[in-house]
């Protein structure tokens, strides 16, 4: 037994092995080109992350959703990557107990990278944070088009029940919006001169049905406006587009036109979309859809008021189609389409009216008032004018209308005038 407890044969056993310390610098350097090739992996792990980092930047500005989402997955991915390096380092190349110099080395650079990788780690949850917030905005954004799209899906819908077409309902904004059709005096011109044609056309089947009944016209002109000296025998005929305009514009200057409705006084929207609904529409299928609409109610109460029952007993024989009327049909005669026709213009012509803020007024000239012609017009145009003496109407064709700051004149007929050949 030898000093130290050991044993000659151990002793022995160990001189035979030839035992020696290794220092953990010998150990890192038994493989140089992998630690060579562990570095270079390394630094190219880190440009890509740096280059997947930049990306990230990028796509914020401007906000890219899907870059977005791409180069986080690329950032995440080169992290992952790192990490795994960092690992496999630790587990092929345990803690020296000496380290050298060139460990030291490699030691402070992996520290660094370790830090900058810290610094990238925070920025991406930095990041994360951030598109999870923008991808809530995005959602709730998502769902407030899904909102206006259901809600304009109904409100299409309710426009296709009054009879507006897809186009004018898209033209047809309220507040700062637009109209498809322009809310000018041009446009309510073109509309009053529509409705002195549809006076003037309805004109002649009403005064061919006194005819073929027997009425005396010189009597009847002047049952409607006496003392009225005509230029030529011809110009009776104002006197009956006289009386239709009488008759068909009464209650012009109430919003509802004197029609009884269940709804309330509407605005000028409202008035624009009765206007749109019936504008393109022919009378007769706007009331086969509904008889007792306000058109509906508008033509009943406008035929009624127009053709007295004497009228109508002389020109038919009978009161079959005015109790037709009068019991809420619509009847498909020629002379009630040929009516048909002016009330539908009537009607639009008040609507377009009240479209406008502040609505167009109508003005109306009596018989006997002094010509002007700021607010009149001579409705016979080669009328001569008396210089010695004002021109005075002998009876109002048609109304005229305050509309902005224009005028259209009213279309008078004046009394002792003369035409020129």
């Amino acid at each position: 037994m030898l000093p130290g407890g050991l044993k000659d044969t151990q002793i022995r056993e160990t001189n035979s092995q030839k035992v020696h310390p290794q220092p953990m610098e010998e150990s890192i350097n038994q493989k140089p080109e992998a630690m060579e090739a562990l570095i270079s992996k390394l630094f190219t792990n880190i440009s890509s992350l740096k280059s997947a980092y930049i990306q990230l930047q990028t796509a914020h500005t401007p906000y890219d959703p899907e870059k977005i989402q791409s180069a986080d997955k690329l950032v995440i991915s080169e992290l992952k990557s790192l990490s795994e390096l960092k690992h496999l380092y630790r587990e092929n190349n345990p803690k020296p107990a000496c380290v050298s110099p060139q460990d030291s080395r490699l030691a402070a650079e992996i520290q660094e990278q370790q830090s900058l990788l810290k610094t990238y780690e925070v920025m991406v949850k930095k990041f994360q944070s951030e598109i999870q917030n923008k991808d809530s905005e995005i959602i709730q954004l998502q769902q407030q088009i899904e909102e206006a799209n259901h809600k304009r899906a109904k409100l299409e819908k309710n426009l296709k029940l009054r009879g507006l077409s897809t186009r004018e309902s898209e033209g047809f904004v309220v507040g700062n919006g637009h109209f498809t059709v322009d809310l000018t005096p041009e446009l309510f011109i073109s509309f009053y001169e529509a409705v002195s044609k549809a006076v003037h056309d309805f004109s002649k089947p009403l005064i061919n049905m006194m005819k073929a009944a027997g009425w005396d016209l010189d009597s009847a002109a002047n049952c409607i406006e006496a003392d009225v000296f005509y230029a030529k025998r011809a110009h009776k005929k104002y006197a009956f587009e006289s009386y239709i305009c009488q008759r068909m514009f009464s209650g012009f200057r109430q919003e509802n036109f004197s029609v009884e409705s269940d709804s309330s006084s509407v605005d000028a929207e409202g008035s624009f979309r009765q206007f749109l609904a019936l504008k393109d529409m022919d009378p007769l299928d706007a009331l086969g859809q509904n008889p007792d609409s306000i058109f509906g109610k508008f033509c009943r109460s406008k035929y009624l008021s127009l053709i007295h029952p004497k009228m109508e007993a002389s020109f038919f024989g009978n009161m079959d189609q005015r109790n037709y009327v009068m019991g809420g049909g619509h009847p498909r005669t020629a002379f009630y389409q040929a009516f048909l026709k002016l009330a539908k213009s009537v009607l639009l012509l008040h609507r377009l009216a009240y479209s406008f803020d502040p609505a167009a007024k109508i003005f109306q000239v009596k018989k006997g008032c002094e010509f002007s012609d700021v607010y009149m017009e001579s409705i016979v145009k080669n009328c001569v004018m008396d210089e010695e003496q004002s021109p005075r109407v002998g009876l109002m064709v048609m109304p005229g209308f305050w509309i902005g700051g224009s005028v259209i004149q009213s279309r008078v007929y004046l009394s002792d005038m003369k035409v020129s050949e």
